[in-house]
């Protein structure tokens, strides 16, 4: 196997990665790419042969003590052939000492545990049409109305590490919209919805409780113009999981959240909607 080449990825190869995780059924949106490139230049790797794309992962290094893996993917027609393994190694090399979470299909659970990876919990992605969503509130913002300290400070107690430039390209790239809600001047409730290869995608959303999930996802529905819209959530929020089927939303696919080790404990009730299932 020694024609196989792994090299970093050049921001502008983040795209190899998301169309293949597209072709697998991930749904990524279609700005993902570019804002995916900010934490970490170094964290997507591709292996060729004979210069062409056979395989990819990331592993994004947050921080000093934080890293998410995705994007781990082999060409069909070379699976089994030990180039995955290869450049997973690759992966996890760049991490380091850091704890490594990811998101993986849930049939291949077994085969992180023996890497060190142990399960959290599911997410389940949540699918459907919103029939006819509801007005949303009138004190609902544009979440670039707020102070950005605001959101900052507050993804640090749902995120294990820190995410500002991400999350100022999130909320700032084209066609992603921001919304917010505020009690007494705190941030109760936020999120993204953006556009995606099939409907749009709510997440982040993160909110105190129910009330203040329901009225930041009216809001952001008025941005999907009658599309599919999907959620990902923390299959232990259960609140997570009533806002998602009270807007009729189905079921289509689910992950199993590990790690290798003990992270900065998340608020998880909180998430109401995961950022991505590709870095977090």
């Amino acid at each position: 196997m020694s024609d196989l080449q792994i090299r970093n990825m050049r921001p502008e190869e983040i795209a190899i990665a998301v169309d293949w995780a597209a072709a697998e059924g991930w749904n990524p949106g279609l700005a993902d790419a570019a804002c995916f490139a900010l934490p970490d230049a170094e964290g997507f790797f591709v292996g060729e042969i004979d210069g062409e794309p056979v395989a990819t992962v990331s592993c994004v290094n947050y921080d000093d003590r934080f890293a998410f893996l995705g994007f781990y993917i082999v060409r069909a027609d070379l699976r089994g052939s030990g180039y995955g393994l290869r450049i997973w190694n690759a992966a996890i090399a760049h991490a380091g000492a850091r704890v490594i979470g990811l998101d993986g299909v849930v049939a291949q659970q077994d085969n992180y545990r023996k890497s060190g990876f142990q399960l959290a919990y599911a997410n389940i992605r949540y699918g459907g049409i919103v029939a006819a969503p509801p007005k949303p509130p009138a004190d609902v913002l544009a979440i670039n109305d707020i102070p950005f300290a605001l959101v900052e400070a507050d993804d640090a107690t749902v995120f294990p590490a820190a995410r500002s430039p991400f999350l100022r390209a999130w909320f700032n790239t084209a066609g992603h919209v921001g919304r917010a809600l505020l009690r007494d001047g705190e941030l109760a409730a936020w999120g993204v919805i953006r556009p995606c290869r099939t409907g749009h995608k709510i997440g982040p959303l993160v909110a105190d409780d129910r009330a203040a999930a329901d009225a930041v996802v009216q809001a952001l529905l008025e941005s999907a113009g009658g599309s599919e819209v999907f959620l990902d959530v923390p299959a232990v929020n259960r609140e997570a999981i009533a806002v998602a089927e009270s807007l009729g939303l189905k079921p289509v696919f689910e992950t199993a959240r590990m790690y290798t080790g003990p992270i900065k404990p998340p608020r998880i009730h909180r998430v109401f909607g995961v950022t991505s299932f590709e870095l977090g």
